[in-house]
């Protein structure tokens, strides 16, 4: 079964590969990266029909190349990926939160929401159910200590924001870039930790009737 996963930053294939190889080794990956995108948000600070445009192309290749399932990885641009997934249904298209947001909501009604990338923090929020507390907390310089090749200190950054989130159930991880770092902010807090790699997984795997 071939799944296409569609990137806007390139930190983000190493966690979804590695969700895959842990929970479904026997899926065929075919990887589909422009990180001009997060670049282009980040100096437009808006999504534009330009960028939906984008993304629909990345989309249609996809399912064009044979993909069965299409799983974006990238956080921050909900609309992009909600006129994909009206455009090429039935065909399952996940964005990159949905399956987390479900997982948190079902543990509790505080939920810790740690991101590194600031337009995250503006889209991801309002996609949580009414009735939820959602705590968002934007992890400064973690994006750029992994741009800068230094993995160690995004994993420290990213914990040490965790430990000064309070009264929450549980701590959600916003990026696909993130999931590295859930272990350590798991021993750092003693709360449970969601990661959107592994809940993606799960979630795409039952909806494809894989197990």
């Amino acid at each position: 079964m071939r799944i296409a996963l569609i990137h806007a930053l390139k930190h983000s294939i190493g966690p979804i590969e590695a969700a895959f190889a842990a929970q479904w080794p026997e899926a065929r990956l075919a990887n589909l990266l422009d990180d001009s995108l997060s670049a282009d948000l980040a100096r437009d600070g808006k999504i534009t029909p330009a960028m939906t445009g984008r993304f629909l192309a990345l989309a249609r290749y996809a399912a064009g190349a044979g993909a069965q399932g299409i799983l974006f990885t990238c956080s921050a641009f909900g609309p992009c990926i909600d006129a994909c997934a009206r455009e090429l249904a039935p065909m399952p298209v996940l964005k990159p939160n949905e399956a987390m947001i479900e997982e948190a909501v079902a543990r509790g009604r505080r939920i810790g929401l740690l991101a590194t990338f600031p337009a995250t923090l503006a889209s991801m929020p309002p996609e949580f159910p009414r009735g939820v507390e959602v705590k968002p907390a934007l992890v400064e310089g973690a994006l750029a200590a992994l741009d800068g090749g230094d993995a160690e200190r995004h994993d420290r950054l990213v914990a040490e924001s965790a430990v000064r989130l309070k009264d929450c159930d549980v701590i959600a991880l916003a990026q696909f870039s993130m999931g590295r770092a859930a272990d350590r902010v798991a021993q750092a807090t003693g709360r449970p930790v969601l990661t959107t790699p592994a809940s993606a997984v799960r979630k795409l795997r039952a909806a494809l009737g894989a197990g």
